[in-house]
């Protein structure tokens, strides 16, 4: 029961739109900060999701993240000044790059995640 309710904490945490306030704080502040938390943001619910529950929770609220911001970038007004910002990229193409390049380190901390498991149960 308790690894339910964890699994539905990461998915419910993984739905805040990352990649959407990363391109806003980046076209509003012309600052990376933003992609720089959701990168740590999304590696430690990846990290936290493999250490206690599987790789299944990180890869369904990587889907939702993406979705809902979608959603922002294509419901919210106001984001039409964006077309010119994110040159040669749409913000639709910038999107996808971005929520895929994101994928990297959320590997690389399930895999650490993974590892520290296998220790833990060895000992």
């Amino acid at each position: 029961m308790g690894k339910i309710v964890i699994g539905i904490l990461i998915i419910c945490l993984y739905c805040f739109p990352f990649v959407y306030i990363s391109m806003d704080q980046d076209y509003s502040n012309h600052s990376m900060l933003g992609y720089l938390i959701m990168i740590i943001a999304t590696s430690l619910l990846a990290f936290f999701g493999k250490l206690f529950i599987n790789s299944l929770s990180p890869i369904i609220g990587n889907l939702l993240s993406v979705i809902i911001s979608f959603y922002f970038i294509n419901g919210m007004a106001g984001n039409e000044h964006w077309d010119g910002y994110f040159k040669p990229l749409t913000p639709y193409q910038l999107l996808v790059l971005v929520s895929f390049l994101n994928l990297i380190p959320q590997f690389l901390a399930i895999n650490f995640a993974k590892k520290l498991k296998n220790k833990v149960n060895e000992v």
